[in-house]
């Protein structure tokens, strides 16, 4: 079953971990509803906020992609 899930992802050292986290939220675009991107005003890290309507395994697979990288911090929250 689809939930609405609610992740976050925090970049440090965007610069070096944005190219992948793109690839990685590209491969994964049919679950995302709206994306919210936000660098920090010294543009050395990032946050991005995901809403999702997806499954559990789904959810868990982009997290676990995700936190792979180095720098890369994610939070979930299922609603």
């Amino acid at each position: 079953m689809d939930h609405i899930t609610i992740v976050g992802i925090r970049l440090d050292h965007r610069a070096r971990s944005a190219p992948r986290v793109q690839e990685i939220l590209t491969k994964h675009g049919s679950t995302i509803i709206s994306r919210l991107g936000i660098p920090d005003p010294s543009k050395e890290d990032g946050l991005i906020t995901l809403y999702m309507k997806a499954a559990a395994d789904e959810v868990q697979e982009l997290s676990r992609e995700l936190s792979s990288i180095e720098g890369v911090t994610i939070n979930t929250m299922k609603l």
